[in-house]
């Protein structure tokens, strides 16, 4: 089998039944697609096939034979983040971190598919995912941003905008 992996090409030697998320993990040593319930319910194993998320842990090599993957390794670098991973730094969407390259591959296939900042259409196209850390704010904050097309210096946060949260202020 052949999987193009963030625009490299692999010759897969697992057997056909083994999960996508087994070849990325283990054969290819790409570990930002997390090993979450393993039953498509957390969203934490999602990758982009051809452009569309799919959870990584129910998808047998086999039915990618050929496909596009696309992992958080194929997004931006530490030194040049893709618009989705700078907001998602500057708008705190990242806590402990299990969650985050699930989210981060779901809302780019709907951004990529012209999402707008609609905070309701974000969350159905993030349903799924769930995330024990940020309470999903900070997550639509940073999508809707990117949607719109915000653009930051990730030297500074929107930590201010949280503060009231805390305090039992409209957030």
């Amino acid at each position: 089998m052949n999987l193009s992996v963030n625009g490299r090409a692999h010759e897969i030697e697992s057997p056909a039944p083994t999960t996508l998320l087994d070849v990325l993990r283990e054969e290819l040593g790409i570990h930002s697609p997390k090993v979450g319930c393993e039953q498509g319910g957390c969203g934490a194993c999602t990758v982009l096939v051809d452009g569309e998320p799919r959870r990584a842990c129910l998808m047998p090599v086999a039915a990618v034979d050929g496909a596009e993957i696309t992992t958080v390794e194929g997004l931006g670098t530490p030194d040049d983040l893709e618009p989705l991973q700078a907001a998602f730094v500057h708008h705190y969407a990242a806590q402990c971190g299990f969650c985050t390259s699930g989210l981060l591959m779901a809302a780019k296939a709907y951004i990529d598919g012209g999402g707008t900042d609609d905070r309701e259409a974000i969350a159905e196209a993030l349903g799924g995912h769930v995330c024990r850390c940020t309470g999903y704010v900070k997550i639509l904050d940073a999508v809707a941003a990117t949607a719109r097309g915000d653009q930051f210096d990730i030297t500074t946060t929107a930590e201010g905008q949280y503060t009231t949260m805390h305090t039992g202020g409209d957030s």
